[in-house]
């Protein structure tokens, strides 16, 4: 018998649900592997900007003859900091053709060959004399990145039972945080942050990548997209024994519940992207995933983490003490993102979304304050407010976005959905970490005001419009949100229940009856 990592009941109490070695196995080498390389790269350019800015000045004057003025080579490592999310943003758009194709796990395992290339292209960029293998480098990073993002919250909300699913879905959370903790410690100057070593700095991706392709190819592909996409019964009940515990956990129940699932779609065929965004009965899902997830990258936060010593130096911290402050910060990220995952069972998914954006909000507005006012403890206040900013977006906004992408949509229609969110979640950050140097220049202390203002719109519309999904199945979720995409219709349809099944049964069970056979 597997041995148990965690035990968790369900609502009903006769149904006991177990975190198994296998499930926890998984979630932390699918993290590791392609969330923790998310991180590093997001965070690994801090450290040796000064050093990547150097060997392309060298190189361009050693080919030209010609120094880059300070705003080209301004404008050069921006596009080196931003090519990281056109990147994401192309892989993305291919995320729903590589899931089809090769399933959830098979994306997975394909697509850390990306970051071994990568990985290799950076590592011999200052060998070469080629800041074009950087920037290449970074590209298919990105590429990766957008790809491991919309995939592994996917493959882990599907391989979950319903009430572990938020436990499971914000593991990749705290690997992004610790990639990005581990890429500021490494690039201390004491370690790896010099001018001959910065090339290795980055190359480091490919160690996760390495271990997540030798081992993932070991576990099950998802459960339910053998079962609803492939039709493989036999799979789906080999992948359910071995991620639970087979004595205990009702696999019977599960494989019925994705069976209703699979009877309420229209068609087993993936939808495309325009049929998604044209069909009326998922509109407020739609709506909800484009604005959580734009709103997690306009909150800032890419700002804070692409360019965190800058921002210190702006607030006066001594230049010494500069990269300690950003390695602290780091830790915090991390403590911020165990916090998250392990209350979020507890807590639900809206109070951890509505919490963090709202607290970035206020640390964004305090940024800007302690920026305004000179005075000589006002830099430590800087330095609070960034803290704020990170442990805020750690403890909800970092993992919940991908997870209710995941939990919002049926089968059909989650690589859709993962595509939109993914493909605005990079625009957005490419956006940022363009758009930044150049914002702080022109606006100063109240470009941090333009964050604030994002954060407390996302914060006050998840308020209004989304529900809690805590423990609840798909076919749940769907339902729940049937009832706002067909809000004006509801007065005349409880009245045809009323009518059609006087003297069998409730409203309340006519009306779910009706929805669940028209919208679904």
């Amino acid at each position: 018998m597997v041995e148990e990592a965690y035990l968790c009941e369900s609502d009903n109490g006769k149904i006991i649900r177990h975190l198994t070695w296998p499930l926890l196995s998984v979630a932390i080498l699918t993290s590791f592997g392609s969330s923790m390389a998310y991180g590093y790269n997001l965070a690994v350019v801090n450290s040796p900007a000064e050093y990547i800015k150097d060997f392309y000045n060298d190189t361009i004057l050693e080919r030209f003859n010609q120094s880059l003025s300070a705003p080209h080579l301004v404008l050069l490592y921006s596009a080196t900091v931003s090519v990281f999310a056109v990147g994401g943003m192309c892989g993305s758009l291919l995320v729903g053709m590589l899931v089809a194709k090769f399933g959830r796990k098979g994306t997975l395992v394909y697509s850390t060959l990306l970051m071994l290339l990568a990985g290799l292209l950076m590592g011999f960029s200052k060998v070469l004399h080629s800041p074009e293998m950087v920037i290449l480098g970074r590209f298919m990073t990105g590429i990766h990145s957008g790809i491991s993002l919309s995939v592994v919250p996917m493959y882990l909300g599907e391989i979950a039972p319903k009430n572990l699913r938020g436990f499971l879905g914000l593991v990749p959370t705290i690997f992004i945080c610790f990639g990005v903790f581990t890429a500021q410690v490494l690039g201390l100057s004491e370690l790896m942050g010099k001018e001959k070593e910065w090339p290795l700095l980055l190359s480091l991706i490919m160690i996760p990548a390495l271990v997540e392709l030798l081992f993932l190819p070991w576990f099950p592909e998802s459960p339910r997209y053998l079962l609803i996409q492939k039709e493989d019964v036999a799979a789906t009940v080999r992948a359910l024994t071995w991620y639970r515990n087979r004595y205990r956990s009702n696999i019977q129940m599960e494989i019925e519940e994705m069976q209703e699932e699979q009877r309420s779609l229209a068609s087993l065929e993936t939808i495309s992207v325009v049929q998604l965004i044209t069909d009326r009965s998922v509109r407020w899902q739609l709506a909800s995933v484009i604005i959580i997830n734009i709103g997690m990258q306009l909150s800032g936060i890419d700002a804070i983490w692409f360019y965190t010593n800058r921002i210190f130096e702006n607030s006066g911290i001594p230049g010494p003490y500069i990269q300690y402050t950003t390695v602290g910060t780091g830790a915090i990220e991390v403590v911020a993102g165990l916090i998250g995952t392990l209350t979020i069972e507890r807590l639900g998914r809206r109070p951890l979304l509505i919490g963090g954006f709202s607290f970035m909000g206020f640390s964004c507005a305090g940024i800007t304050m302690s920026l305004l006012f000179e005075v000589p403890w006002m830099h430590y206040a800087s330095v609070a407010c960034v803290v704020g900013i990170i442990a805020g977006f750690c403890v909800g906004p970092a993992g919940v976005p991908f997870l209710m992408t995941a939990e919002l949509f049926t089968q059909s229609h989650r690589p859709a959905a993962y595509i939109i969110g993914g493909t605005l979640n990079w625009l957005s950050n490419f956006t940022v970490g363009f758009v930044f140097p150049f914002l702080q220049m022109s606006a100063g202390a109240y470009c941090y005001l333009v964050f604030c203002g994002i954060c407390w719109i996302v914060a006050i519309y998840a308020y209004v419009v989304i529900p809690e999904t805590k423990n609840k199945t798909f076919m749940e979720i769907s339902q729940m949100f049937s009832s706002k995409n067909s809000a004006r219709y509801h007065t005349s349809l409880n009245e045809v229940q009323l009518k059609k099944f006087k003297g069998y049964g409730t409203l309340e069970n006519s009306s779910t009856h009706f929805e669940s056979s028209r919208f679904f």
